[in-house]
């Protein structure tokens, strides 16, 4: 272990998009765990939208304190302990910090089961949030039933990608909307979206219509906005929308936007239901147990991107709302040996 302990520190509200200057990468001392606390060596942490919400404002947990280390999911190794459910040597993971060496306790963290054969950071990417986050949004909320036809928007990213591909599992006529060709090629070849549609080029209404001749049964929003009104304009009588998130709406500087099709909830008699997956923690070991025997039957698939540096999670950070990545973005800062 060095003696020194790089931190990411929130140091201005984002008005809109991170800019220089609302984070500073600072050199520190290592801290030290106090009884029930124990000290952990970040290896992997995971990059999300959500991380910006958190910069900005109070949301379903407090906003990150100026001046306090920038929060996020972690996962990592402890080094030293005195906690007994957190024992030295113990692969964790749970809400930490942009930190090289942080502290964490039980109420925070929790020790991971043995990965094997699947490495750790892919285990980390795929179950820690985004796996769980889709499976709860589409099976508890969505309900597909076969026959019927789901709409997943932000489709190549972590939680679309992988809704999408539980909606066709369940028999459904899954379309996703995604910003690149590259990444409408991708859920379409590989993943086996029935079709995708490319929302920085193509008329949404127009491409809807097409995809989806006999309206929308699911909605899963990631983004809110303009492809929220186009599908609720869309949907079917008793039709469900999962509001998962509205990355669209995260950089704006004038706060969020409310659907002008709101009427459509009304008159189709929707069910339109928010949920974050810190309230589902009792559904983890269905989720992950049923997606990782889907993924080990060739059922579904996962894409993680890997960053190395922890100096480079705010560029990282950034990519998600410019739509550079496919998949679930992470940053390594120590490797992990698998399982």
């Amino acid at each position: 272990m060095t003696d020194a302990n790089r931190v990411w520190r929130l140091r201005r509200r984002p008005t809109g998009e991170i800019e220089e200057g609302d984070l500073s990468f600072e050199t520190e001392a290592i801290p030290e765990p106090a009884e029930g606390q124990c000290l952990v060596r970040l290896n992997y942490l995971s990059v999300d939208p959500t991380n910006l919400v958190w910069m900005k404002r109070d949301s379903y947990i407090p906003a990150v304190a100026l001046d306090d280390p920038m929060r996020g999911v972690v996962c990592g190794t402890v080094v030293e302990s005195r906690s007994e459910q957190l024992p030295e040597g113990a692969v964790v993971s749970g809400l930490g910090t942009w930190a090289d060496y942080q502290l964490g306790s039980p109420e925070t963290l929790q020790v991971m089961a043995d990965t094997s054969p699947m490495p750790v950071a892919e285990a980390f990417g795929t179950f820690a949030v985004v796996g769980p986050t889709a499976y709860v949004g589409m099976i508890d909320i969505g309900q597909p039933k076969e026959g019927e036809t789901v709409v997943v928007s932000g489709a190549a990213g972590a939680v679309g990608s992988i809704a999408g591909q539980i909606g066709k599992i369940h028999g459904c006529r899954v379309v996703g909307l995604a910003g690149t060709p590259k990444k409408c090629s991708w859920i379409t070849e590989d993943l086996g979206f029935d079709a995708a549609i490319n929302y920085r080029a193509d008329d949404i209404p127009s491409a809807l219509d097409e995809a989806c001749p006999d309206g929308i049964d699911v909605y899963f929003d990631n983004t809110g906005g303009e492809i929220l009104d186009a599908c609720l304009a869309r949907m079917n009588v008793f039709g469900r929308v999962v509001t998962c998130g509205q990355i669209s709406q995260y950089t704006s500087a004038e706060g969020w936007s409310g659907p002008a099709n709101y009427g459509s909830i009304l008159v189709n008699r929707l069910t339109v239901k928010g949920f974050i997956i810190l309230d589902h923690m009792d559904r983890y070991p269905e989720a992950i147990g049923t997606m990782a025997a889907w993924m080990a039957e060739g059922k579904l698939k996962a894409r993680n991107e890997i960053v190395d540096g922890l100096e480079n999670a705010v560029d990282t950070c950034k990519r998600l709302f410019s739509g550079e990545h496919e998949g679930k973005l992470m940053v390594r800062v120590e490797e992990i040996a698998a399982g």
